[in-house]
């Protein structure tokens, strides 16, 4: 996973600074994410894959079905990162982008896993004392994982605050063990 995030960085920083010249980081936001959405098709991604189609058709391919919104700024990066075996790398640069975004707007993009159903009075709570502590705006995803048995998970970058019951019974057995 280090070797995909080492290998999508300069494509994502070289992304983000044109979005910045263009003063579009929502329109190219949205953009790696559709060309993310279409790589990680498994029809798309066999093609790819395939050293019997040149770079420049599966170029082609993916430009085209991105459609008129990609722009020929976007259908050159589709073309520099089919002609350097790259576009499997989109999601990671998407996800990069992503985080590039953020930092230049002063937010924070975070993961809420909780054991079941939050309420919005318990995510807003939790959103509150987010920002209370980063002092910046977060943005959240929220999901559930009944593995967790109680509690929640939040995640922000790459740090992780663990209060699940499962976190707690595992730092408890790993303390009886030393």
């Amino acid at each position: 996973m280090s070797e995909l995030s080492t290998l999508a960085r300069p494509y994502a920083e070289a992304v983000f600074r044109m979005a910045q010249d263009e003063n579009d980081l929502a329109g190219w936001s949205s953009r790696v994410a559709t060309l993310a959405a279409i790589v990680s098709d498994a029809q798309v991604a066999r093609l790819i894959a395939d050293p019997a189609v040149p770079a420049d058709r599966v170029a082609t391919l993916v430009a085209d079905v991105a459609g008129a919104g990609l722009c020929e700024r976007g259908a050159n990066f589709v073309r520099v990162l089919a002609e350097n075996d790259r576009l499997p790398l989109l999601p990671e640069i998407g996800a990069q982008f992503e985080t590039l975004k953020a930092n230049a707007e002063g937010t924070l993009e975070a993961t809420i896993t909780s054991a079941l159903e939050m309420t919005q009075a318990q995510i807003d709570d939790l959103v509150a004392g987010l920002k209370a502590k980063f002092n910046r705006a977060v943005n959240v995803q929220v999901a559930v994982d009944p593995e967790l048995i109680g509690g929640a998970v939040i995640t922000i970058g790459d740090q992780v605050m663990d209060g699940s019951v499962k976190g707690r019974l595992q730092r408890m057995a790993f303390a009886l063990e030393g």
